[in-house]
């Protein structure tokens, strides 16, 4: 691909492409963890098939565009992330969103079995959060204010667990579930 990619060191930005706008009410629990963590990003709507040469675009111009992690959310046949991931070096990220008669069971399948050599890391159907986590993650190995506030959201989940154990523990299971 012939890219530069010296850029990535100082670069922190995230794109977030859905194949449709029915797609954002998923997307947006990755946006917002984007927010919620102060991380820049840009989010478009761009179709592996309906705007193919759009999404080839956005995919071969992300590194210059300053983008270091790619999010791809699409339903379906899902071919986005994969679609983005043939046409850069970048990271990329696949939302399978659930949508019509499989139930996002044909969007994972098409976002998690990749062809030798364009890799996509894939999350859970809808799973938008744990896809701006992981791009959280991934930005946080040059980036140390990243790596903290990630670092710290995983000892807030800890202390929160111990936090109902203890409860559970000193109520027991049925006056625990009357209080949920």
């Amino acid at each position: 691909m012939g890219v530069d990619n010296s850029s990535l060191l100082n670069s922190n930005k995230v794109m977030v492409v859905m194949g449709s706008d029915s797609d954002l009410p998923v997307v947006k629990a990755a946006v917002d963890f984007l927010e919620e963590m102060a991380i820049p990003f840009e989010v478009h709507v761009s179709s592996a098939h309906r705007a193919a040469a759009k999404t080839e675009t956005l995919a071969k111009n992300a590194v210059a565009n300053g983008f270091a992690v790619i999010i791809a959310a699409a339903g379906g046949a899902a071919h986005l992330a994969g679609v983005i991931a043939a046409q850069t070096t970048l990271p990329v990220i696949g939302i399978p969103v659930k949508s019509g008669a499989l139930q996002g069971m044909d969007a994972l399948y098409a976002t998690v079995q990749m062809p030798p050599g364009i890799p996509v890391a894939t999350v859970a159907i809808d799973g938008a959060r744990n896809a701006a986590i992981l791009a959280a993650q991934i930005l946080g190995i040059t980036d140390r204010q990243i790596s903290e506030k990630i670092a710290a959201l995983k000892n807030k989940m800890a202390e929160d667990i111990e936090k109902k154990d203890t409860k559970l523990q000193s109520l027991g299971v049925a006056e625990y579930l009357a209080q949920k």
